[in-house]
């Protein structure tokens, strides 16, 4: 097999995988919000169906340049990941998994920003903020500009800083888990997570809502850091009036049904 069909079956493989992972992962949660809330995505469902497929358009974005590191990691040993769990000191593994944390959350809150500038945002951020309220379908709806952004930087920082297969397992666990989660609508995580001081560190659902309602503020993806640093964070959002309005579309939803089985009766 030639070295180019074998980067692109790779390349492939890493898409179908990113994609699927996006499937199982947002519609697991979206089940959960089902059955939590029911009411929550009431009528939504035009906007789910853009989400899924702005998704898996981006999960295409981020396969390919996972693909061809993966295969150069395989076959020409490129990068940084490696697989014996002595090869650094066992304290090691954690510690790199909070400097990839940090290190995407760095890159992703500017590039973030730098995405609500009027011009970026008009072209391929607003694709994101469509969503209105976000669902757990909306973590990887992305304009093509915004999901190359976010596709780079693991494949970059795997050359940069080394890492256990394993700890970069755990790594991609929680950006898609956090990226779901914090686009749910409600909080599942324990309180001390969102709430206290824990949680006045660590980014969850309350804190993204936030910024789905006023934009300018709360740009980071997992830590609170730079939002407080350069004066973005604006505190936590309520669900308070989303749900209202999320039980007001179902209601309206359930009038109309009402309404169209009447006229059907009455023309029968």
């Amino acid at each position: 097999m030639s070295i180019v069909l074998a980067i692109i079956l790779s390349a492939v493989a890493m898409t179908l995988i990113v994609g699927v992972r996006y499937l199982i992962t947002s519609g697991a949660f979206a089940m959960a919000t089902r059955a939590r809330h029911p009411a929550l995505y009431a009528g939504l469902d035009p906007q789910i169906r853009r989400e899924i497929w702005w998704s898996l358009a981006s999960a295409a974005i981020y396969g390919v340049p996972a693909g061809i590191v993966a295969w150069g990691w395989q076959n020409r040993g490129w990068t940084q990941i490696y697989e014996d769990v002595h090869a650094y000191p066992l304290w090691y593994l954690p510690l790199s998994v909070l400097l990839y944390l940090f290190a995407h959350d760095t890159w992703f809150y500017w590039t973030h920003r730098w995405m609500h500038e009027p011009r970026a945002f008009r072209i391929a951020h607003a694709v994101h903020h469509a969503s209105r309220p976000p669902t757990a379908w909306a973590a990887m709806a992305f304009h093509p500009i915004e999901a190359l952004t976010g596709a780079v930087v693991i494949p970059l920082l795997v050359f940069l800083i080394p890492i256990h297969v394993g700890a970069l397992g755990l790594v991609l666990t929680i950006m898609t888990v956090m990226g779901v989660t914090n686009h749910m609508g409600w909080e599942i995580f324990p309180r001390f997570m969102w709430k206290g001081p824990v949680g006045a560190w660590l980014i969850t659902a309350s804190h993204h809502q936030r910024h789905h309602e006023r934009y300018g503020c709360n740009y980071g993806l997992y830590f609170r850091f730079w939002d407080r640093l350069c004066g973005t964070d604006d505190g936590l959002g309520d669900f308070t009036r989303s749900h209202e309005r999320s039980r007001a579309r179902a209601a309206a939803g359930a009038r109309g049904g009402d309404a169209d089985r009447g006229g059907a009766d009455r023309a029968a």
